[in-house]
């Protein structure tokens, strides 16, 4: 009996070990942050980031010379292996799986390989390498690839040691009531919002294939909870004039963000996504607190329990290389096709202007000025997240329609470029319809939103 209970207080010191470190960690490159800009003198950091944030940004300023050439290499490779996949027999699973695509998803790859190459060594169209099409997503590149290699490695330690148990039980009562979602999404939000919008689809998508989320808190997560981060915000705002004025600019947008993640999930669509697993795994539902016991106590015990299951270093090592490889070869490419795609027809072609030839009604019956200028801005956010800021940051365009327009790009939040093809290439059930949606149905409810609160901080 005396060795049944050395050998338990031994098991749950082990497993409050195995809770503990990693979820610090966890903590810090996840969730508190730090101000890294002051601490470390470096030009290209950001005053105050999340840990995650400030290791993406350490890789983009001492690889700034190469990390374009790496995405060509990886995005040109993606290409090659892809299409020698179609002749050869693979039999590792992995492998197969990455490389032996559709025709569709093949066809991206070629496209990404070829818009890539021609932007890099400006050859071809100058419509595909432009300032203003392919070198924008190529500019985009470097972040993707910094906050993907250090998120792949490195995610386990919020997911896989209790981290996400204990902080999702503390608020999992008021997330379930008000956004229909369960507490550990809060994580979510808050690597969005403090580290990269990408970061949380990432997050979601492995909490989804792993059982936490059904299909349905999975698409409420990825298009109401995957926020603009911070630093990204400031870029606009810096864009626009508006540093400022920025707290009033980035409360503007966090009340919008709200307004749409208590609305979007009790409407069309996401109100018709079915609660089903991936795949039929077991449904990992959040426990409810009993009554009379302790929510840190409850929350306390889950995290340990998921500490004693949480894969070992070399399970952590092997799983972060296919993912970060995963997404290298299979993403990348999508971003780079997508992208330049959808600046081409922004920027050349007069599709926005027709499209957004009702915007014009809503602008005016809303009292924004300029309503004719600022039409096409709102839509074509869908595209990418700098477009609607570039459009209105001329000297013709009103201080608050500005104020709006940048306000409202950074709600929208699915953009093509960005968070959008990394919601297409992910596991969660959203379509590109179905993200056009959902883009539209952001736009309708937070530019009432946005506009009235931007009235009342220019009335000041």
């Amino acid at each position: 009996m005396e060795k049944t209970i050395i050998s338990t207080n031994e098991n749950q010191n082990k497993n409050l070990f195995k809770f503990l470190i990693p979820s610090l960690f966890g903590l810090l490159l996840f969730v508190i942050p730090l101000p890294y800009g002051s601490l470390f003198k470096l030009e290209g950091l950001s005053p105050v980031n999340i840990g995650i944030g400030f290791l993406a940004e350490l890789i983009k300023i001492f690889l700034a010379d190469y990390l374009v050439n790496i995405a060509l290499v990886v995005i040109l490779t993606s290409a090659v292996l892809s299409v020698i996949s179609k002749f050869i027999n693979i039999k590792n699973e992995f492998i197969k799986n990455l490389l032996n695509v559709s025709p569709l998803w093949l066809s991206f790859r070629l496209l990404g390989a070829l818009f890539i190459f021609m932007t890099v060594f400006k050859v071809g169209p100058e419509i595909i390498h432009s300032e203003l099409t392919g070198e924008v997503v190529l500019g985009l590149l470097p972040s993707l690839l910094a906050i993907f290699l250090v998120s792949g490695f490195l995610l386990p330690l919020v997911v896989d040691f209790g981290l996400m148990d204990l902080l999702g039980t503390l608020v999992s009562k008021y997330m379930y009531k008000l956004f229909k979602v369960p507490g550990r999404a809060a994580v979510d939000t808050i690597s969005s919002w403090l580290g990269d919008g990408t970061l949380g689809i990432i997050i979601t998508d492995t909490q989804y294939k792993q059982g936490f989320y059904t299909a349905k808190e999975a698409c409420i997560i990825s298009v109401c909870f995957s926020l603009v981060s911070l630093p990204f915000s400031t870029v606009i705002a810096d864009q626009l004039g508006f540093m400022p004025l920025f707290v009033p600019f980035y409360l503007t947008v966090c009340v919008a963000s709200l307004a749409c993640a208590l609305i979007m999930p009790r409407i069309y669509p996401l109100n018709k996504v079915k609660n089903t697993t991936y795949n039929n795994v077991k449904h990992l539902k959040e426990d409810l607190v009993p009554e009379g016991v302790n929510i840190f106590k409850f929350g306390f015990e889950k995290a340990m329990d998921r500490a004693s299951t949480a894969p070992s270093f070399k399970d952590i090592i092997i799983n972060g290389f296919k993912t970060v490889v995963d997404m290298y070869l299979a993403l990348l490419p999508l971003v780079m096709a997508w992208g330049t795609l959808s600046l081409m027809v922004a920027e050349f072609t007069p599709f926005f202007n027709i499209i957004s030839i009702p915007v014009v009604f809503i602008l005016e019956l809303l009292g924004i000025p300029d309503a004719a200028a600022a039409a096409p801005a709102v839509l074509v956010g869908f595209t990418d997240m700098f477009l609607p800021s570039i459009m209105v940051s001329g000297d013709g365009i009103s201080q608050i329609t500005q104020f709006i327009i940048g306000a409202l790009s950074i709600t929208q939040l699915i953009y093509l470029t960005e968070t959008g093809a990394v919601i297409l290439k992910s596991d969660i059930p959203l379509k590109l319809k179905d993200l056009f949606i959902l883009f539209i149905v952001r736009t309708l409810i937070a530019l009432p939103i946005i506009t009235i609160i931007s009235k009342l901080i220019f009335s000041i």
